[in-house]
């Protein structure tokens, strides 16, 4: 198996708190930070900004940030869960409900509107990056920018796959562009208005590290079709 590969099979979202005294090297951070510039940008508009945060008391102040979870996700995020192993093993798609707390897995629960601080997210991460989106960047000709969003993705990727690499723990926070938590975070980080804020990224090392936890995913023959959709599969894995 090529290193790239094993790398790309490796990566998962790194969901548990994170060494708030074990700081991400420099020349590490500098590597990962490099792999976004080389990422591929529709039209090379390289359509992004990023703000490194690793002062302890500015993350602290972004952690007091507060949101809530929105009934679209606790609706939706139902239909997709597994509730069991051998469940979401079959389905091949997903992540198990054990996840996440039980009012968000029961298809109608009430779920009381708490306002949750970010710092329940950030968990001690010493290190966040903040991504922005350039809207002045955009794609030619790309409704809606799908292929500017596009772009943040292989960038996203980039720096995910160079964090593994390092044996740096990565988790991507897409709570931070809810608009409540945006504006918020735009002025503490004193973002100028045509930038958006597409998501951050916590880095860091789990304290204390935990087991892997079940990842699934199709088998190349379940999504791959031989020159027309109904030859579904690839002869050569017969």
């Amino acid at each position: 198996m090529s290193e790239i590969l094993k790398i790309i099979q490796e990566r998962h979202s790194a969901r548990m708190r994170f060494d708030p005294q074990r700081p991400v090297g420099k020349e590490d951070l500098l590597q990962i930070l490099e792999a976004a510039r080389w990422a591929p940008t529709a039209h090379n508009m390289q359509n992004f900004e990023i703000i490194v945060v690793d002062d302890p008391e500015l993350i602290s102040t972004i952690g007091k940030v507060k949101h809530q979870i929105s009934k679209t996700f606790i609706r939706e995020n139902c239909r997709q869960l597994s509730f069991s192993r051998k469940e979401l093993m079959a389905k091949k798609t997903g992540i198990l409900a054990a996840m996440f707390p039980r009012s968000w897995t029961t298809p109608g629960a009430k779920v009381d509107q708490v306002a949750i601080p970010l710092s329940r997210t950030i968990q001690g991460s010493p290190t966040l990056l903040v991504v922005l989106y350039d809207t002045k960047k955009r794609a030619p000709a790309s409704k809606g920018d799908v292929l500017g969003m596009m772009s943040l993705g292989c960038m996203m990727e980039n720096m995910w796959l160079m964090a593994r690499s390092l044996g740096i723990a990565f988790h991507v926070m897409s709570v931070v562009s809810a608009t409540g938590v945006e504006s918020k975070l735009k002025s503490l980080l004193h973002i100028p208005r045509h930038l958006k804020i597409a998501f951050a990224c916590r880095l860091g090392y789990p304290v204390p590290a935990r087991g892997k936890y079940l990842r699934v995913r199709r088998d190349v023959e379940d999504f791959t079709h031989y020159n027309q959709f109904a030859n579904k599969g690839l002869p050569w894995l017969d």
